[in-house]
């Protein structure tokens, strides 16, 4: 299901984008307001963009999101309280802790509305670490950066 609503989130958003970019291209003069000057076929063209951008928005939640595991040295889940302050280190806030799961959404409005309100950043505990899911820039950069930490503290001691 959740597959299916971002979807349908990135299709809208898809065509939002190029109708803002096509208004500006007519407000600019760039461009004529007929669409069958913009566009070769006219308003039967616009149907080929929205299956494109259909095409685009199905295969986007596959490959955006993903979910990875944190390597430790000692194959052991990290205390809440290293993942919280690393988080909130990197702009992120607690939203809800239950049985070995935490999520965290992004604190700046302006980064989750980037995101299309799709920040949330999950580690759920495994008997070997954690596993981190989201937006896979995100879930790359955390994962990494928090193994980093992990790790570091673990030689340091």
């Amino acid at each position: 299901m959740r597959y299916l609503v971002r979807s349908i989130k990135y299709f809208f958003w898809l065509i939002i984008f190029f109708a803002v970019i096509m208004l500006v291209l007519i407000f600019t003069g760039t461009s004529g307001g007929n669409m069958e000057a913009m566009f070769r076929g006219g308003y039967g063209a616009l149907w080929k963009i929205a299956l494109v951008f259909a095409a685009v928005a199905a295969i986007y939640p596959k490959v955006g999101f993903a979910a990875m595991p944190v390597a430790t040295e000692d194959g052991k889940m990290p205390d809440n309280g290293t993942v919280r302050d690393y988080m909130e280190a990197l702009g992120y806030i607690p939203e809800t802790a239950a049985d070995g799961t935490m999520t965290f959404r992004h604190r700046s409005t302006a980064s989750r509305l980037s995101r299309m309100f799709e920040d949330r950043i999950t580690f759920t505990a495994t008997a070997d670490g954690v596993i981190v899911e989201g937006l896979r820039k995100d879930v790359t950069r955390i994962a990494s950066g928090l193994e980093h930490r992990l790790n570091n503290n673990m030689s340091n001691q």
